[in-house]
């Protein structure tokens, strides 16, 4: 083919028209994505649209090649006309477009190619993570969405994928030739619209088969095909850089994807097998008749395989312990099939669902357990790289275990009581009473439920919910709803219960009451389960609570000890006071009427009277000690009473001597009275006497021989 002006020129047109098609196709798939609400057509015009700068880049540069042409064309004719002369321009003058297109190639081609790249991995990224999320929106999320016009869908996507292969196909036939062979760029990504469309019109074809979840696998593989072709488009340009440029060569731009541009030719893919083959094989293997045979046969082969495929999708075997049903549609149809063989329609008329029903399931009621070790001990530091949701429990009244513990009377339960006339000025009060009385407390829990289908729950199951896998949880519909079920109830129970039966409940009886809560659950719904068993790995007190919990366990029965030491001293001291200690309580009472009786009525009032007297008899009829110190001094007031008597009988039985002769009398008196005092004394002195009346009685003994310590210690102590 004659390089001329011409060819450029209609390289240039190619391009435009790519560009057009291209931005047409673009914008169909994302006008119909938004009204009719498919989030694959969305994700899939982004792919599109990104090929928008390849066709102006080459649009631009086929111009501009053509102007280089008519520059060159010009030039000689210039030069043939007028010959050389003394005034001719250099040649650097004479070349501008050429200069220009240099530029381009230089410049203008690798920027286009780098701006594509970071274009899709900039979008392809963004698609994927809002893909990921739509799989679990969550309430305030968007959710994936597939439009109602499935059949106009289809055919846009069909339609479009064959007009943008059938241009990509031309215009690879034109990238033949020396001069258009940059339009393989613009070839493969026309390709590559082709290929986003089919994979999108297979993934309507799945929807329209009741498989939803095969649409957004192509609409995140579209995502991955973005990313993907943008690091090849990155790592072309890198290798460009260092790649040896030789003289009048055109370079081949970054964005010319080898591997779209093998889909755009598939006879150079062909060609290329076929010159693999006869490599290895060492010879011309292809042009031989039994390579000819073989390749004449394979669309009688592959007829056969797809014929023996179907016949065998009519047979479905149902082991021991599995249960299948046959779908048409997406409905059930006919019965239940277990232990046999079940025959269908083939494919895709009709599939099976095959179920094993005697498998037992294992489903965490929690995002992620905890970490537990040969000792699981409360004391330990919490686990901080897993953050799980606790669960509300009831915790107990604290007014009524203060009351129960000190009393109703105490300072504490006087405090804590709404009604006391302590809260009666704080305004406050009442909430902070009921916030204290009726708050709930936090618990730590590892909860898995053991389940199973019932034996004739299969149609139940099927018909309960969607098999749809949620990819970030990586369950299935219905085991995602049954563990947001199981969860309700375990929190709904939970919040009834008090701390102290959770976190010490008496053998099995909380995980029993959980199964039976849930299994009620369960068969209200009709999800055809059979819930095993609830097990409980872990409980323990929520993060750092744990090591106070243990200390309030510690203080509480201290708290019970010292109330114990107490209540016995208590007994001890009454029942040594009033020999019976359940006398104690009747004995306070009867004291407490009688002191506010006297304070009411008077020292001398009848019923202060009657208060002392069932007072004394409380205290009288026992045998402690006040019953005993009552007798004694009773005892002491009678023989105070009785000696008393006797000194006044005394008394009244010496009147008639002192009448008779009072002066005799008291001389005798006063005789006795010295005899007495004087009878203990050493040394005695009569002072004031009249001499007359003394007679003195003189007695003389010999001295002791020797020094006596003792007198002469009475003497030093007497002086």
């Amino acid at each position: 083919m004659r390089i001329d002006h011409f060819s450029y020129q209609q390289a240039s047109r190619v391009s435009v028209l790519g560009f057009a098609l291209q931005c047409l196709t673009g914008i169909v798939l994302l006008v119909f994505g938004r009204l009719a609400g498919d989030t694959t057509l969305v994700v899939a015009s982004t792919a599109v649209l990104c090929g928008l700068p390849v066709w102006a880049a080459l649009a631009v540069v086929f111009h501009q090649h053509r102007l280089e042409r008519l520059e060159s064309l010009e030039r000689e004719e210039l030069a043939q006309s007028r010959g050389e002369t003394i005034f001719q321009t250099s040649a650097l003058d004479q070349e501008a477009s050429a200069r220009r297109l240099g530029q381009m190639h230089r410049w203008l081609m690798p920027l286009v190619s780098l701006s594509v790249a970071l274009l899709l991995f900039g979008l392809g990224m963004w698609n994927w993570s809002r893909l990921r999320d739509m799989q679990d929106p969550g309430p305030d999320g968007v959710a994936f969405a597939v439009g109602s016009s499935l059949g106009w869908q289809l055919a846009v996507c069909i339609g479009l994928a064959l007009v943008a292969f059938i241009f990509a196909r031309f215009v690879a036939g034109m990238s033949k030739q020396f001069a258009w062979q940059n339009l393989r760029g613009g070839a493969g990504f026309m390709v590559s619209s082709a290929l986003v469309m089919l994979a999108t019109a297979v993934g309507i074809v799945f929807h329209v088969f009741q498989r939803p979840i095969v649409i957004e696998w192509m609409a995140l593989g579209i995502a991955g095909f973005q990313v993907a072709l943008a690091v090849e488009i990155f790592l072309n340009w890198t290798l460009n850089l260092y790649r040896p440029r030789r003289a009048n060569e055109i370079p081949r731009p970054a964005f010319d994807s080898r591997v779209l541009g093998l889909l755009a030719a598939p006879d150079n893919l062909v060609r290329g097998i076929n010159e693999a083959v006869n490599y290895q094989f060492g010879f011309d293997i292809t042009s031989s008749w039994g390579y000819k045979l073989l390749l004449r046969s394979s669309g009688a082969l592959v007829a056969i395989g797809l014929v023996a495929l179907l016949a065998l999708s009519c047979i479905v075997v149902v082991g021991p312990g599995e249960q299948a049903v046959r779908l048409r549609g997406g409905s059930i149809a006919g019965r239940v099939h277990q232990g046999e063989l079940m025959w269908k329609l083939p494919w895709p008329f009709e599939t099976a669902e095959v179920v094993d029903i005697a498998q037992v399931h294992a489903l965490p009621l929690q995002t992620s357990n905890m970490k537990i070790g040969r000792v699981n001990l409360w004391g330990d530091s919490p686990d901080t790289e897993n953050q799980r949701a606790a669960y509300l429990v009831a915790a107990p009244k604290l007014a009524v275990e203060v009351q129960r513990d000190l009393g109703t009377g105490s300072e504490a339960a006087l405090v804590l009581d709404p009604m006391s006339p302590a809260n009666s000025a704080d305004v406050n009060a009442d909430a902070a009473a009921r916030g204290i009385s009726d708050r709930f407390a936090l618990v730590d829990a590892d909860l898995v439920l053991i389940w199973r289908i019932k034996p004739d729950g299969l149609l139940s199951w099927l018909n309960f919910a969607s098999d749809a896998k949620v990819r970030r949880v990586g369950y299935e519909m219905r085991e995602v709803i049954l563990r947001e079920m199981s969860r309700r109830d375990v929190c709904q129970y939970l919040s009834t219960r008090p701390l102290d039966e959770v976190l010490s409940p008496s053998g099995a009886a909380l995980a029993t009451a959980l199964r039976e809560r849930i299994q009620g659950t369960f068969d209200k719904e009709g999800t055809g389960v059979e819930v095993v068993s609830v097990q409980i790995p872990a409980l323990r007190p929520p993060g750092e609570s744990a090591a106070m919990y243990e200390e309030l366990s510690m203080d509480t029965q201290n708290a019970r000890k010292v109330k114990e030491e107490a209540q016995r001293i208590v007994n001890t001291t009454m029942a040594a006071l009033l020999g019976d200690a359940r006398l104690a309580a009747q004995a306070v009472d009867a004291i407490e009427l009688w002191r506010v009786t006297q304070r009411a009525k008077g020292e001398a009032a009848p019923e202060t009277v009657a208060a002392r007297l069932a007072v004394e008899n409380i205290l009288v009829s026992t045998r402690g000690q006040i019953a005993t110190q009552i007798k004694r001094s009773r005892a002491r007031r009678w023989e105070l009473h009785l000696e008393a008597r006797k000194t006044a009988s005394e008394v009244l039985g010496q009147a008639g001597a002192y009448h008779m002769a009072p002066e005799l009398f008291m001389q005798r008196k006063l005789m006795e009275v010295l005899s007495q005092s004087l009878s203990n004394v050493r040394q005695k002195y009569v002072l004031g006497i009249d001499p007359n009346r003394i007679r003195v009685d003189i007695q003389m003994q010999q001295p002791e021989v020797g020094f006596n310590l003792a007198d002469y210690v009475e003497k030093k102590s007497d002086q």
